[in-house]
């Protein structure tokens, strides 16, 4: 290609931009020249009346803070308060400021009006939404609700007022608000078919935190787990137990199972078999047990502690022990079991009380000479021959 045709195709270039930027500062495709010293006359008078409109703007913006920190006492305004009325000062500013520059430069006036209506609702929205947090903290507090109710009513309504404040100010620009919500209704009901379990646990999240059958820091049981609740959230709770293993369960799993709350009330009764010989005596046995677990400190003295007989076995007397717990002890129950168990065995090794074991006694009479005479007993000896019948059989003796 000739260096003469690679010239006129920038130059042809940069004709096209020069153009294109006369047209964006208002000029006429109809004329014969480009003015452009008209055009950096409007230029500039458009931009010094812009800065004027924003440092009035900007100047009631600080009288009004000002005004504001000054009778902050008088109007008995918190620091809360405060924040949010500087923020809405602020919004209106701002606002206030991008109409001036559009009011100046080329936009349709349908346009600056749909700006200021979509300006002023998501204004409001803005409002519910920093307020909306306080409100429900005192609802829940009033109605004595957890902090995980709390935290799921704050997050459904910032998505309800995010979702109401876009298509309010989607609707100022024209768009159909109707036709966008029934296409995401649609979605919603595809993605609702493809993840029923994930729904399902979302449901039954929001029926544990309404019912209150647990919180978090409870002590519960549920299958073959046990363990603490350390975080009950829309999909799962989380369970820590003893071994300090967390066991994730699906919050539909937890909603369709037995359930036992061991720290629900002020305190818990568990009890232990301990037993003793039948000769020994039951009120002396009694009395030892009854001594260790007033001895032990982690059991109360008040309900009552008990030991009394349960059964009356094979190998000896068996007591059933019960004793009464605070919930905080319920998460070293085996230890305090364990623990339990080891002094009342030495309570009974101290009092000569013996702890039996299965064994077998044989007892013999006294009159009976040694060693006891025996019978002697027949034994019958069967020859078989290759024949096909059997021979007699012959009778000894021993």
């Amino acid at each position: 290609m000739p260096i003469a045709s690679i010239t006129d195709f920038f130059q042809e270039i940069i004709r096209d931009l020069h153009t294109s930027l006369y047209l964006a500062l208002g000029g006429s495709a109809d004329e014969e020249s480009i003015d452009w010293s008209s055009q950096v006359v409007y230029l500039a008078s458009t931009t010094i009346k812009i800065l004027i409109l924003l440092a009035v703007l900007g100047f009631f913006y600080w009288l009004t803070i000002y005004i504001l920190k000054q009778s902050k006492t008088k109007l008995h305004l918190n620091e809360r308060r405060t924040k949010i009325v500087r923020s809405v000062l602020r919004y209106i500013w701002i606002v206030a400021s991008l109409i001036a520059i559009m009011s100046q430069i080329y936009f349709e006036p349908e346009t600056i009006k749909a700006t200021a209506k979509a300006s002023t609702w998501a204004g409001i929205y803005y409002v519910l939404w920093t307020s909306s947090g306080q409100i429900i903290h005192k609802v829940l507090q009033h109605y004595g609700l957890n902090a995980s109710i709390e935290q799921l009513l704050k997050n459904i309504l910032s998505v309800l007022l995010l979702v109401l404040g876009l298509a309010s100010v989607m609707a100022q620009f024209g768009f159909d608000i109707v036709s966008l919500v029934a296409g995401l209704g649609i979605v919603g009901l595809a993605v609702g078919f493809a993840a029923q379990s994930t729904l399902a646990n979302f449901i039954a999240g929001i029926t544990i935190l309404l019912e209150q059958s647990f919180q978090v820091g409870d002590w519960i049981h549920i299958n073959e787990n046990e363990g603490r609740v350390v975080l009950i959230a829309l999909r799962t709770t989380h369970i820590l137990t003893r071994d300090n293993i967390t066991v994730i369960i699906p919050n539909s799993n937890v909603a369709s199972s037995e359930v036992t709350n061991l720290t629900s009330k002020n305190f818990i009764r568990f009890d232990i078999r301990v037993r003793i010989a039948f000769e020994d005596d039951i009120d002396t046995a009694r009395k030892e047990i009854l001594q260790v677990l007033s001895d032990t400190d982690v059991v109360l003295s008040r309900p009552e502690t008990s030991a009394t007989v349960d059964e009356i076995g094979e190998y000896g007397v068996f007591f059933i022990v019960r004793f009464w717990v605070k919930p905080a002890a319920v998460a070293r129950m085996p230890k305090i079991k364990e623990g339990l168990k080891e002094d009342i065995k030495r309570a009974f090794d101290a009092a000569n009380i013996s702890t039996p074991y299965p064994h077998m006694r044989l007892l013999m009479p006294k009159d009976v000479d040694y060693p006891i005479a025996t019978k002697p007993f027949a034994t019958t000896t069967q020859v078989v021959s290759q024949s096909s019948e059997p021979l007699p059989l012959t009778k000894n003796e021993q």
